[in-house]
């Protein structure tokens, strides 16, 4: 079991590493802070049940390469899915106005989903965009059912009151589908 002292240490050592990892990959030093604060927690928060099979500074530079993996994989699969949205809204209605609304919506949509704190971005990004339910969600997080729907109630609030300028128009479908 980890102590206070060895985690600080070992955060001490590597945590440079582990953003130089992020950073050269993503180019957004916001985002790679983000995820070694994300790496550390985790191990922290693991701290009683993880096994380091290797070197610590291995471990972490893995999961760091995981952590990147998985926000471009995320990425892709939002954009793929709002791709899908946007040509499914197109074939329905070829009008000018629709198309600039779906597009300021999306374009809105993506920049709340990104200000969404860590936690309730990574939540609803597997609810709404990977499909996964909420108790699949809690097993993959290693956190409870009540937690995964706490963060995202939270998320699907923020979002709904943020995008009630776009209820009135005929993109609601595309609207409720995201927050319902």
């Amino acid at each position: 079991m980890m102590n206070e002292a060895t985690f600080t240490h070992i955060y001490e050592l590597y945590w440079e590493k582990v953003y130089t990892v992020c950073y050269s990959n993503l180019e957004d030093s916001e985002l790679a802070r983000e995820m070694v604060q994300d790496i550390f927690k985790s191990l922290w928060e693991r701290r009683s049940s993880l096994e380091i099979t290797q070197s610590a500074e291995r471990y972490l530079l893995r999961a760091a390469k995981l952590k990147v993996f998985e926000y471009i994989r995320n990425t892709r699969i939002r954009s793929a899915h709002m791709a899908t949205i946007a040509n499914r809204q197109h074939a329905q209605s070829n009008t000018t106005e629709n198309d600039v609304l779906h597009s300021c919506l999306s374009q809105k949509l993506n920049v709340l989903v990104d200000t969404l704190p860590t936690e309730g971005r990574r939540i609803f990004a597997m609810s709404r965009e990977m499909g996964l339910s909420n108790k699949e969600i809690a097993a993959s997080l290693s956190v409870s059912e009540r937690k995964v729907e706490y963060q995202l109630t939270k998320a699907l609030s923020f979002l709904k009151s943020n995008l009630q300028e776009y209820a009135l128009y005929s993109i609601c479908p595309f609207l409720l589908y995201l927050v319902h």
